[in-house]
């Protein structure tokens, strides 16, 4: 499947503004399902310098820097990404990960300590006992994938997907006790309760396509989850399926706001908040 994606972000600044040092997340991250093709990222104004790095977490990013003032600025990425099908189940966990897995703990999942700094920051949570709760109750075999696809597509049932418009992200406690929210939100939500549960979870953000869904799911967010052997494997909350080749990932954290497209800001006299518009248009050619 051969994908076109624009992506255009503008900033209003409402008087003239000095633009600091600002990293773009917007690279594809590599996955072994997907291919990029004739990649554009221009930037207006134009930076005085720009250069690619890598985060701590491995995400690529644009670090660009910038000269004079300016009323506004405006991101364009365009590219082509080839992708191909695979099977979201197809893996093997590790034989001592099932053994320790116990449904009838209160923290079924467990670790070599030997991995347990690495993943420290992908299971810590904000405690809830309403959150843990609903994860435990999805524990109903010895079968770790059918405890993860029930819980996924329980959250897509329990809970009403809705667009917002705001940057902010809402607790896993506001997600809960409202039964909607953004894609952010319910990944966020479901982030924490496999956190509860033992399992190291991280926040993705990225592209979505599929032609049949409704809209708001271009520009997308889903979860990922740590199982020996297999990997980091994606779930999507959202619509209640495992991420497969629809997805094209942007960036990865164990904090939801590092996976922001752009990170920056700006200097001036009197300022005010900037506004911001967006918009992703994917399209298969």
């Amino acid at each position: 499947m051969r994908l076109k994606i624009q992506h255009i972000t503008t900033y209003e600044y409402q008087k003239l503004v000095r633009l600091n040092p600002h990293h773009f997340y917007l690279k594809p991250l590599q996955r072994n399902y997907l291919e990029v093709e004739a990649y554009s990222l221009e930037i207006d104004p134009k930076p005085e310098g720009i250069n690619e790095r890598y985060s701590i977490e491995g995400n690529p990013y644009f670090q660009a820097w910038f000269t004079g003032e300016t009323e506004s600025m405006e991101i364009q990425l365009n590219f082509q990404v080839n992708t191909k099908h695979f099977n979201p189940f197809l893996f093997l966990m590790d034989q001592w990960f099932l053994q320790q897995f116990n449904p009838e703990s209160e923290k079924p999942f467990s670790y070599r300590p030997k991995n347990l700094p690495l993943l420290a920051a992908f299971l810590a949570h904000n405690k809830n006992n309403l959150l843990k709760s609903y994860a435990l109750e999805k524990l109903k075999s010895n079968d770790p994938i059918q405890f993860l696809t029930q819980l996924n597509a329980a959250i897509h049932a329990d809970w009403h997907h809705i667009i917002r418009e705001e940057e902010n992200l809402w607790s896993a406690a506001k997600t809960f006790a409202a039964g909607k929210g953004s894609c952010r939100d319910l990944s966020f939500m479901l982030m924490e309760m496999l956190r509860h549960v033992g399992l190291a979870a991280r926040f993705v953000s990225g592209y979505a396509f599929n032609p049949e869904l409704e809209e708001g799911h271009e520009l997308h967010a889903w979860v990922e989850t740590y199982l020996p052997g297999a990997g980091w494997v994606g779930l999507d909350p959202s619509l209640g399926l495992m991420v497969d080749e629809h997805y094209i990932p942007l960036a990865s954290s164990f904090l939801p706001e590092n996976t922001l497209p752009v990170h920056g800001t700006f200097g001036g006299e009197n300022l005010k908040p900037s506004t911001l518009q967006t918009s992703v248009s994917i399209h298969q050619i």
